[in-house]
């Protein structure tokens, strides 16, 4: 399959890109180039390689989830400027509603 002139203009008229006539040659011969690699690739024997949904063999890596002792909430709290119901008293940084 050969790239035209026209479907570069069109290519690069989706991607909102302006393309100089003088430069067009250029982008059709390497678009060409990009897929005669892409053929190449198609022509390798796959048959052997089981699919897969991402190249690389990572999954998720998640450490155990285990309790330590933490401070009370009173420390948490003891530089606390304002407090209020357990927790810290901030400025409200919107407007309306209750505070």
């Amino acid at each position: 399959m050969k790239v035209t002139a026209q479907e570069v203009r069109y290519i690069a008229q989706l991607a909102k890109l302006e393309i100089r006539e003088r430069e067009m040659d250029k982008f059709v011969q390497e678009f060409n180039d990009i897929l005669v690699y892409a053929g190449m690739l198609d022509r390798l024997d796959t048959s052997e390689v089981e699919p897969t949904a991402h190249v690389l063999s990572y999954g998720n890596v998640m450490r155990e989830d285990i309790v330590k002792p933490s401070m009370t909430q009173e420390e948490a709290l003891k530089n606390a400027p304002e407090r209020a119901n357990g927790g810290y008293l901030v400025p409200r940084v919107m407007e309306g509603g209750e505070s």
